[in-house]
């Protein structure tokens, strides 16, 4: 049996195009965190809020790959996505030990939200599609795409929310008033004598 992948073609080559490209975009947040020391964010932080958003928009490109294979029987579309939604979950699980482990920031709910919770819906509903798959084969393929394009907002939403608070951490630090100096140890001035 072949799922009728022909279908999800423009798709595929839409979300994939999309999710590369968007890598870039991820590689402009990189580089503003090249201060991150200024900002409050170190080797932690990134690894629980901005290596998952470069991870999620390649799993997009992985699975608009996968989906745009010739020849595939449901047994073999099956088997990739429940390898790749497997192996995603597993990596979701490393993110939020990460995120609760960050010392220097306190992730927020709305954080929790778009960094763990979404992510692990749409690994969950990758490697349920992949089970649902040797089935239902033309069924499938509408959840795989919605976790695909979950998977691409999430990563959208991420770099912004990242480059936002980049921005308004650094405008806040350019704002501060600079620390007050003392002068240096100067003689204590005589009370004036009045002239006759």
């Amino acid at each position: 049996m072949h799922p009728p992948l022909h279908d999800w073609e423009a798709f595929y080559v839409i979300i994939g195009s999309s999710a590369a490209a968007l890598t870039g975009l991820q590689f402009v947040v990189v580089a503003l965190l090249s201060d991150s020391d200024e900002i409050g964010g170190g080797e932690e932080e990134m690894s629980a809020f901005g290596t998952p958003t470069v991870v999620h928009f390649c799993a997009v490109l992985l699975i608009a790959a996968i989906c745009s294979m010739p020849h595939h029987s449901a047994a073999s579309l099956a088997t990739c996505l429940i390898v790749s939604g497997v192996a995603a979950i597993f990596y979701q699980c490393i993110v939020i030990s990460r995120a609760r482990r960050t010392p220097r920031y306190t992730p927020v709910l709305e954080d929790w939200i778009w960094h763990a919770i979404l992510p692990a819906i749409a690994y969950v509903t990758l490697l349920v599609s992949g089970i649902v798959e040797l089935r239902a084969p033309a069924g499938a393929l509408y959840s795989v795409a919605g976790s695909a394009l979950l998977l691409l907002y999430i990563g959208i939403h991420n770099a912004w929310d990242t480059a936002m608070y980049i921005s308004v951490a650094r405008k806040g630090r350019k704002e501060e008033p600079p620390a007050p100096t003392t002068p240096a140890s100067s003689p204590p001035s005589s009370p004036e004598t009045p002239v006759a």
